[in-house]
């Protein structure tokens, strides 16, 4: 898939997973409200650090909250849970559908 051709599959994608999401309880609500509140509007290229000193280019779809933000990484067609740093996000093995790596912490 062509770089430009990202953030448009990045929404398509998290406008899927939002629409399927069941809603059971308050805490359902609760997580859809704020992953709504937190999102960005378009998803941009940020560089994200691996383990090992590997980066990659990923895409964000949350902003930080002061500790973590949700990116997506186009490589593995995953969301990551990544940890703000002082060298930038760090992703931290927490990996899979935006709305469960947004609810892990």
């Amino acid at each position: 898939m062509e770089a430009a051709a990202i953030p448009g599959h990045v929404l398509r994608l998290i406008e899927a997973e939002v629409a399927g999401h069941e809603i059971r309880s308050d805490g359902d609500r609760l997580l859809l409200r704020d992953f709504a509140q937190m999102r960005v509007r378009r998803p941009r290229p940020v560089t994200v650090n691996f383990s090992g000193g590997l980066t990659q280019i990923c895409y964000s779809v949350t902003r930080s909250n002061g500790a973590y933000s949700v990116l997506y990484l186009p490589s593995a067609a995953v969301f990551s849970l990544c940890v703000d740093s002082v060298f930038g996000p760090v992703d931290i093995g927490v990996h899979g559908p935006a709305l469960a790596c947004f609810a892990s912490v």
